[in-house]
């Protein structure tokens, strides 16, 4: 079973703690001040009051036991950047990092960061994309031209099958699934239907994503 390790609880660090947890994973909680731990202390496996730019403390508690690292110190960019940099060198084989910018992402990246997450600026992209239309779930960015959408099916999508609807040529989009329900087809093929109520999971260039969105 993975093991993680969460430093800097704050609002969003303490929710991926508390969430990995509550799967069954075992979860470390590090962070410096004693009234976040105290408070995280009864959601996780282990919670720690460390400072997280020591490495001597940091290597005392086994970072290289632990499968994944997630590092999401808020506002101290240097205090990020050290922890980031200390766990990957003691051995930590995936390492998450939370950015504030563009600028923060870049040097994560160069220390080793695997991945590297921007979660007030995701959620403002999710809740914008819904805004603009309410058929459209969720917004998923992969890369900057590239993203995936959870999308109520439209009217005129009920009861034709994807070869009729042909969303590739009248969209630029692939479909990757189909939820209805609590039940997900994965990978449907021509024949499957949309029926009402289903969610039609897409992916495609944004440029193409708009269009669709301006149809939903």
């Amino acid at each position: 079973m993975k093991q993680f390790v969460v430093i800097g609880c704050g609002r969003f660090g303490s929710s991926v703690a508390r969430t990995l947890y509550g799967l069954g994973f075992d979860v470390l909680a590090v962070d410096r001040s004693e009234e976040v731990i105290q408070g995280i202390a009864d959601s996780v496996t282990h919670a720690v009051q460390v400072d997280s730019t020591d490495e001597a403390t940091l290597k005392s508690l086994g970072m290289s036991n632990f499968d994944v690292a997630i590092i999401t110190i808020g506002s101290d960019i240097q205090a990020s950047i050290m922890a980031t940099l200390i766990v990957k060198e003691l051995g930590v084989k995936y390492v998450v990092a939370k950015a504030q910018n563009e600028a923060h992402a870049k040097v994560l990246y160069k220390i080793g960061a695997d991945r590297i997450v921007f979660p007030e600026r995701d959620m403002g992209v999710r809740v914008a994309h819904n805004l603009v239309s309410s058929n459209i779930l969720d917004y998923i960015e992969l890369a900057p031209d590239y993203s995936i959408v959870e999308i109520a099916a439209l009217k005129e999508w009920e009861g034709e099958n994807l070869r009729e609807l042909n969303m590739r040529a009248k969209y630029g989009v692939n479909v990757m699934a189909i939820k209805r329900g609590t039940e997900i087809n994965i990978s449907p093929t021509a024949v499957d239907i949309v029926n009402k109520g289903d969610v039609v999971v897409v992916i495609g260039h944004n440029d193409d994503i708009r269009k669709l969105e301006k149809n939903a």
